[in-house]
């Protein structure tokens, strides 16, 4: 008897120990180590290219001339008429940074006669010439041409009938200043042939230097 009561107080003292072992466990939950901070990223934008204005003149330059003076007879024209005036209109076309260009011009030109005469001899013509400026710094205001061309050439002498020739004309000149706006001066030696446009070669019946000064605008 003393055996089993001994027994159930054992069984007693066993399941009631549980629950409270139970309840004084301590539960120990590990939290995963923090992660490493993700590395930066950077992002650098990618060179743009540099674009450079080209500020380099191109084409062609186009002036216009305006411009009067006297004109000189010369040789057998120069026994019979003095020194006369004349005025000039002219186109000039040149490409940038190119030495040689081209001119398209006319003139209207009087001479009067030497005494006893009483008559004026006039010229109106228009030239197409080849023009070569001679090269220079960029920053002088003195830049000097040679030109040169063909051309009609109608002459009176007034009073009297109207005849139109072929002449050719060579020159030198050289103009001042930079920018839009220039002055020149020039001097050319005009020789128009005797006979009719296509008679070519036939000795000069006149001869004649106009000397130019004038103005040139436009183009650069």
């Amino acid at each position: 008897m003393h055996s089993r009561d001994a027994v159930c107080a054992v069984i007693l003292t066993l399941g009631l120990g549980a629950p409270a072992a139970a309840q004084t466990t301590t539960t120990t939950t590990t939290q995963p180590p923090p992660a490493a901070n993700p590395p930066t990223t950077t992002t650098v934008p990618a060179a743009q290219p540099v674009v450079v204005a080209d500020t380099t003149p191109h084409g062609s330059a186009v002036r216009f001339g305006l411009g009067g003076g006297i004109v000189v007879p010369v040789s057998r024209l120069g026994d019979f008429f003095k020194v006369g005036w004349q005025g000039q209109a002219a186109v000039i076309i040149r490409p940038q940074r190119f030495p040689v260009g081209f001119q398209i011009d006319g003139n209207f030109m009087q001479m009067k006669s030497k005494p006893p005469a009483d008559t004026t001899f006039q010229v109106i013509d228009g030239t197409a010439n080849i023009v070569f400026t001679i090269p220079t710094s960029a920053a002088t205001t003195f830049k000097p041409y040679i030109l040169g061309g063909a051309g009609v050439y109608n002459i009176k002498n007034k009073p009297g009938d109207t005849r139109t020739k072929f002449g050719l004309n060579g020159g030198v000149g050289f103009d001042i200043g930079n920018g839009p706006v220039v002055f020149f001066a020039e001097g050319r030696f005009h020789n128009i042939f005797s006979g009719r446009i296509n008679d070519i070669g036939h000795p000069s019946n006149a001869s004649f230097i106009p000397v130019t000064i004038g103005v040139k605008f436009g183009g650069q």
